[in-house]
């Protein structure tokens, strides 16, 4: 009787209904499916209607952490930005000079920043603080470049303006790659994979309209916006010629910090750091040098100069008649 009475009890416990822990692992896994995935699970909307649904609520979410990041990001930004306004009214050489102190060395303790903490969390931190540091110093040896240009003066105020406009663009994007970087860590943390790559389209075609629109408006202003930054006509006529290389920066910086967000959010910061080596030092910077001293594209300022002179003598010879 006691063998059966055990034997009872042991089929009673192998059928008794699952635990608490395994009831409570069960509800938090409901209550971790959003409303997004749920909204993009339903098949029984139209395509169409539910993808209007399903970018409203993530515009949505996507712009409570957006907003205050680029708020923080552009504040960031306005001293050295005011800095090299102010000098660049003051002359060429001042303009230079800010240029050598904020993109320089401000630029390079940046990067050094991200190394910070870096024995206690190494794991985590290394791969992000290198992939900061590949994308941040390679705009330094792009002027140190320019420097070795003719007119190194107005070479480098050239770039001081262009890279300043690009910079305003990349807090802008700094602030879509905190927000990519938050959205799809979460919702892969939750396991909403559908989420989290509907998350990865809205942030990346948003931050690409806005690259958008500022890169026409630069173009479509050339002639009048550098001279918010400099009173050189040199200057601003070498500027203008650069636009349209300028414009094309600003569309790819409007889209590589987004990217880079979303691989932290998925954890390739690994990835992302060998592609920047690639990509900048291995491409980009060799590609610069040898269009600026082979192909000698960075004779833009002697262009420029050329160009105004021959404005001046035609006002001269109206001016005479």
């Amino acid at each position: 009787m006691e063998n059966n009475n055990q034997s009872e009890i042991g089929v009673g416990e192998s059928t008794q209904p699952p635990s608490v822990g395994e009831d409570d692992e069960e509800k938090s896994k409901l209550k971790c499916r959003s409303k997004l995935e749920e909204l993009l699970s339903d098949d029984s909307l139209p395509r169409t209607r539910r993808l209007r649904r399903a970018a409203r609520m993530e515009l949505k979410t996507l712009l409570r952490i957006l907003v205050p990041a680029c708020i923080v990001y552009l504040l960031n930004n306005v001293t050295s930005t005011s800095t090299q306004v102010f000098c660049g009214h003051l002359g060429n050489r001042e303009l230079a000079a800010a240029v050598l102190g904020n993109n320089g060395i401000q630029n390079l303790a940046f990067g050094l920043m991200a190394f910070s903490g870096l024995w206690d969390f190494f794991k985590l931190s290394s791969s992000s603080a290198v992939m900061i540091c590949l994308e941040l110093w390679h705009l330094q040896i792009l002027i140190l470049i320019a420097g070795l240009l003719p007119e190194p003066e107005v070479a480098l105020d050239t770039l001081a303006i262009c890279l300043t406009i690009i910079g305003l663009v990349f807090m802008i994007s700094a602030g879509f790659n905190a927000a990519a970087s938050v959205r799809i860590s979460n919702e892969l943390g939750a396991g909403n994979s559908k989420s989290a790559a509907f998350a990865v389209i809205i942030v990346t075609s948003t931050s690409l309209m806005i690259a958008l629109v500022i890169a026409i408006f630069v173009v479509a202003y050339r002639h009048i916006l550098s001279y918010a930054f400099t009173g050189g006509k040199h200057v601003a006529a070498a500027t203008s010629d650069l636009t349209p290389l300028l414009a094309v920066s600003i569309i790819l910086f409007g889209v590589q910090p987004v990217l880079s967000g979303v691989a932290v959010g998925c954890g390739w910061q690994s990835f992302v750091a060998y592609v920047n080596i690639g990509c900048y030092y291995l491409v980009g910077v060799p590609l610069a040098s040898i269009l600026a001293f082979k192909f000698r594209l960075g004779a833009k300022v002697e262009k420029a100069r050329k160009r105004l002179d021959k404005w001046k003598d035609e006002a001269d010879e109206s001016s005479g008649k």
